[in-house]
């Protein structure tokens, strides 16, 4: 927004009026980067705090103190008058993401029966894809309130912040979390009335027999980084890096930027971002209703496939058709808009909801908080890289910024070939059984195992 450029970036706002300005380069700037990106920097550090809340405290408290963070960022953010109390105002939102994705995918994990598992799991990304479209349709209600449409549209991110506290009194604890602190008997009624059934003993049996193996391990984060829990890590950590690096959060966080630097004029590039926010719902109920039928493995596979057609087509059109001055013609720019949407389509059903369900699902009792942690803070922290250096990078590789990014999405293909193994229906408590030691590259890493008797002497 204009207002909001002129208060703290006007040097960004008047290279910005410039028509002759470089397409590529005007938003270049790597302050205007930090203030998106700070906000993952927190979440990075904050994600490590989250895993010992959820361990000690539960995963209900820590989803109340990721409300009580999202609420400060929100009035911090909407009052800032200065560049550092804006800047702080971010810091406390990412505080409350990384709290919020530690502790929100965990929590649905483990309250699903495994059946439904990638489809409950999934909600979590349906509704942060909610979340982008409203905030995209907040912007473009906002855009012409002068001049504080921009604090109007910070400030009612305190909206759903304060539905999360609420939602987070009203929650019942899951089942996991409350016998691995000991509280047995409000597990098993926790259980109960998740299930709405009386007869849950065999699969609290599994969750007692998991806590009692995690209660052994007392140094979770020292556990991780054993052999036998490097699996789980790898495949956690890389699904997040990839999941940056397919090139969405570039395309979802700068699309009005990008729609301007296509020739579409402000409130129209704030209008094709809610169009592909549309797309982005939509698509997520492909992923719900596909998961549990599907499987992970093939919904990214041909997530992989239309993603990279779409990304070289762009990178095509913008580098034959737009140059550092000028704009590409509507044709050309609905044609963008289309592959643009096509792409998000595609992220949507794959690689955005099963980043988060597959680490969620994969780690054992023992080490679930500490390796989601790193799960968490992985994204951030590329998500972090992206997000301060994706307006520089597009001002200097211009429209070959499409094909880096389509580059990283053939080798996210080649890993899900061999590298990724299917979990579709494996309950949470027998995956290393189940889906490690069965894996053809996996089982190697279990096949020296130390008896246990050994290990515990």
């Amino acid at each position: 927004m204009d207002d909001f450029l002129i208060k703290f970036f006007p040097k960004i706002h008047e290279r910005k009026l410039h028509a002759a300005e470089n397409n590529y380069c005007k938003y270049d700037d790597q302050l205007l980067q930090l203030f998106t990106s700070s906000l993952y920097l927190a979440a990075l550090v904050s994600s490590f705090g989250a895993s010992k809340a959820c361990s000690i405290l539960g995963r209900k408290p820590t989803i109340f103190m990721a409300s009580a963070f999202f609420i400060a960022g929100a009035v911090f953010s909407a009052a800032a008058g200065q560049k550092w109390v804006l800047i702080l105002g971010r810091i406390l939102f990412g505080i409350g993401v990384g709290f919020g994705n530690e502790a929100v995918p965990l929590f649905l994990t483990e309250i699903a029966p495994a059946q439904h598992r990638g489809a409950v799991n999934i909600l979590f990304q349906l509704f942060v894809t909610i979340g982008i479209l409203v905030a995209n349709l907040v912007n473009y209600g906002t855009s012409n309130m002068h001049p504080n449409g921009w604090r109007v549209s910070l400030g009612l991110a305190a909206v759903p912040a304060f539905i999360l506290l609420i939602g987070s009194l009203i929650i019942t604890e899951t089942p996991p979390s409350l016998v691995e602190r000991g509280k047995e008997t409000q597990g098993k009624a926790a259980l109960k009335k998740i299930r709405g059934v009386d007869n849950v003993d065999a699969e609290f049996q599994q969750i007692i027999l998991a806590c009692e193996q995690a209660k052994k391990v007392q140094k979770p984060f020292k556990k991780l980084f054993k052999r036998e829990s490097m699996p789980p890590l790898i495949i956690a950590i890389s699904l997040q890096v990839f999941q940056q690096f397919t090139g969405i959060n570039a395309i979802m966080f700068y699309a009005p930027v990008l729609f301007q630097t296509l020739g579409f004029k402000s409130d129209a590039s704030l209008l094709s971002s809610v169009i592909t926010g549309l797309v982005n719902v939509g698509s997520t109920f492909v992923s719900i209703f596909a998961v549990d039928k599907a499987g992970r493995r093939k919904l990214l596979l041909q997530a992989c496939v239309q993603m990279l057609i779409s990304q070289l087509a762009i990178g095509w059109i913008l580098h034959v058709h737009l140059k550092e001055t000028g704009s590409l013609d509507k044709t050309l720019a609905a044609v963008v808009v289309v592959l643009v949407c096509t792409f998000v389509m595609s992220f949507a059903w794959s690689w955005g909801p099963l980043g988060w369900l597959i680490p969620s699902e994969t780690f054992p009792m023992e080490t679930r908080t500490a390796g989601f942690a790193f799960a968490v803070s992985s994204n951030m922290i590329f998500t972090f890289i992206i997000a301060q250096a994706f307006l520089s990078m597009l001002c200097h590789l211009q429209a070959y910024i499409f094909f880096f990014f389509s580059a990283w999405i053939l080798v996210m293909g080649i890993f899900v070939v061999f590298l990724l193994p299917e979990t579709k229906g494996v309950p949470i408590n027998s995956m290393v059984e189940t889906v490690w030691k069965q894996h053809p590259v996996w089982k190697k890493f279990f096949e020296d195992e130390v008896p246990k008797s050994h290990e515990m002497a």
